[in-house]
């Protein structure tokens, strides 16, 4: 069956469909990346956005039943050069296209997704459908609907209650879940007992708990979307004096914004496996999936150095405030997918910890 792939420009791609029926409207971004595709589609932080994945054959090794970041696929549609049909893989328990079909997402393949990445990158990321309607009722549709980012998506991916891990450790954080990825609880529960908390989860609650350290996860959307700063930035600079912080992804922007620093979104943001990031005079490649960045300006007036930079375009990378135990990294330390080499910060923050509050 043929399918479309509409931008709101009214670039229009023809391809075959494959994976559920359904019409979806989202953000049109590209990730680059070789493998991983499993754990990209199943990223929390993507929910509200249509993928393209710049490797042209998707789906070889298939999908298992360990790499899942969450509980289900969370990209609205997915666009790929070509699908493969037959996967081989010692672990593979189904293909790419029964994966997307069991959550209801759409995908199409048969595109010139190198095209379709070129004019992303040369214009910036656009609104797009996938749809098997015309083209021409498909691009009228798309230019009514809003933007995604100006729904709070991280409401749509957070957990709705309090999920405790305990398993004997003296410390324990508490995690702001944002669009939590699996392999940041896996990384944490090796170091501290672990409660995973709603993103809007009050002061009073936190210290509840009375934990040694606070987390704030990865997620979607706009990180300064008024429900976002009036929740869980509110509550994070009510603690921020009590306790030691670390952020990852929009972790980093969430607390930064509690600092006083402004982000900003990027033309087509940081999408991959193979992001160069300078740390300490050293040079890491690093997992990232981000569109919004923090301003570096604004975030040295706020007393943050800025402590981590991008080799690609120089954008702000990593955050460490100059008077409290609080740090944070654009890029993802736990990997999963993409390269291990900075799962040492975890080791920070629990040295961190140990050092008291």
């Amino acid at each position: 069956m043929r399918r479309y792939l509409v931008l709101e420009d009214g670039t229009v791609f023809e391809g075959c469909a494959f994976a559920s029926e359904r019409e979806v409207f989202g953000e049109v971004v590209f990730a680059t990346g070789m493998t991983g595709y499993q754990e990209s589609l199943t990223d929390p932080s993507y929910c509200g956005q249509i993928l393209v994945s710049s490797y042209p054959l998707i789906g070889n090794y298939g999908v298992n039943k360990q790499d899942n970041q969450s509980g289900k696929v969370q990209v609205w549609g997915y666009v790929v050069k070509e699908n493969c049909v037959h996967p081989s893989h010692r672990d593979c328990s189904s293909t790419v296209e029964d994966f997307l079909l069991k959550d209801d997402v759409p995908g199409i393949c048969g595109i010139d997704t190198r095209a379709l990445i070129r004019l992303i990158r040369d214009h910036g990321t656009m609104k797009g459908a996938i749809s098997s309607e015309s083209p021409e009722k498909a691009l009228e549709k798309l230019r009514s609907r809003k933007h995604p980012e100006e729904e709070n998506l991280v409401a749509r991916v957070s957990t709705s209650r309090i999920v405790h891990h305990d398993a004997g450790f003296t410390s324990r954080v508490a995690l702001f879940d944002c669009g939590l990825k699996g392999n940041i609880v896996a990384e944490l529960r090796k170091r501290f007992n672990v409660s995973v908390l709603p993103f809007d989860t009050p002061k009073e609650k936190v210290v509840e708990l009375d934990p040694d350290g606070i987390f704030i996860s990865n997620g979607p959307g706009n990180p300064s979307h008024p429900e976002m700063m009036a929740t869980t930035v509110a509550t994070l600079r009510a603690l921020r004096d009590e306790y030691p912080m670390m952020g990852i992804c929009l972790g980093h922007q969430l607390l930064s914004l509690m600092f006083g620093a402004k982000t900003y979104k990027l033309k087509f943001g940081h999408r991959g496996i193979n992001q160069p990031v300078k740390f300490e005079d050293r040079v890491y490649i690093t997992s990232q999936n981000h569109g919004f960045a923090v301003d570096k300006d604004s975030a040295e007036d706020a007393g943050l150095d800025v402590s981590v930079v991008n080799l690609n375009d120089g954008t702000v990378e990593g955050m460490r405030h100059r008077e409290l135990p609080i740090f944070s990294v654009q890029f993802h330390p736990e990997s999963h997918p993409g390269p291990q080499d900075t799962s040492f910060l975890f080791d920070r923050f629990r040295k961190m910890l140990e050092g008291g509050r």
